[in-house]
């Protein structure tokens, strides 16, 4: 079988002639998501520092892989990045580390890709640019953004639409999950294109008003974005806690409230000029029962991170 396949590691000893290590953020949800016309996809990831990393060894065992059992999607970026290259004879190892859940909304398959394919570039030493990624990624599945620097717009299904929003501004996420999962590809596929067509008007405001807060440094217009966005999409995949997240996010300062489109976690934003953070964290903690989890991360940047940390 030619290329990569997925197969417990080998204890036959091959030669490691190239090595990439890279790491890519995962994310708390989407700041804003939607359609800019009732047709037309967009969403704007809220990438978080939480990261996947991918290592890559190239070794002497040309075509042959051993890549982790559960990394189905990521082996499948890897095979289309090796033939996008020209290097579909290559052999090697990949390994990928996480601090991602799973089926949270988190990215951690987005992560998970880009870092993989970022890294069989690093490995190569060859240039792969951040559109070559979003191709590779949106053959596997829809994916957020998180292959591009600094924060974007972004078509997630087809990558039709893209535009540079410019650096992430200096915001805290307060990530808090109350459980369960959500199918990504299963929530995809579904037809809503009705509906969507009815939520243009929400969907352009929640968008005008995040757009505008990043052009203009004003985080408050973030947050009130993501607010309008997250309201709007309670008839796409309702959350339960939402009404009660965002009256506490009053009680703590934050600046709004963003959630997973497709996913089960629910981001506070706060600016930490202003807000205590893990104050905030702890208060939240006490006050909303059902929590499966709460976390403090801080916004980012997307984009490959090299990195030298050994893969566990």
């Amino acid at each position: 079988m030619s290329g990569p396949r997925q197969r417990s590691q080998s204890p036959v000893s091959v030669a490691v002639v190239a090595k990439g290590r890279v790491a890519v953020p995962g994310a708390c949800g989407e700041l804003v998501q939607g359609t800019l016309d009732g047709e037309q996809p967009f969403l704007i990831t809220c990438p978080i520092d939480r990261f996947s990393v991918a290592e890559v060894e190239l070794t002497s065992e040309r075509k042959s892989w051993s890549c982790p059992p559960d990394t189905s999607k990521s082996v499948a970026a890897l095979r289309a990045a090796l033939a996008r290259l020209g290097r579909a004879g290559m052999g090697g190892r990949l390994r990928i580390r996480s601090d991602l859940p799973r089926a949270k909304g988190m990215a951690s398959s987005t992560a998970d890709i880009a870092a993989t394919v970022y890294a069989l570039a690093e490995a190569l030493k060859e240039r792969v640019e951040p559109w070559e990624v979003a191709r590779i990624a949106l053959s596997v599945e829809p994916s957020d953004s998180l292959m591009f620097p600094g924060l974007a717009l972004f078509d997630h299904r087809s990558g039709r639409v893209y535009e540079d929003l410019g650096p992430a501004p200096p915001l805290e996420v307060v990530v808090l999950d109350f459980g369960g999962t959500v199918d990504t590809l299963a929530y995809n596929r579904r037809y809503r294109a009705d509906l969507l067509r009815k939520m243009v008007a929400e969907h352009q405001e929640a968008l005008a008003a995040v757009k505008e807060g990043l052009r203009r440094g004003n985080l408050a217009d973030i947050g009130y974005g993501a607010i309008l966005s997250a309201r709007a999409h309670q008839r796409i995949l309702y959350k339960p806690q939402l009404e009660t997240v965002i009256g506490l996010a009053r009680e703590v300062g934050a600046l709004g409230v963003n959630v997973a489109h497709s996913g089960t976690v629910i981001g506070l934003l706060l600016d930490p000029s202003q807000a205590d953070g893990p104050a905030a964290a702890a208060y939240l903690a006490a006050h909303l029962p059902g929590l499966e989890s709460i976390s403090l991360s801080r916004l980012v940047g997307g984009g490959p991170r090299l990195t030298s940390e050994n893969v566990g």
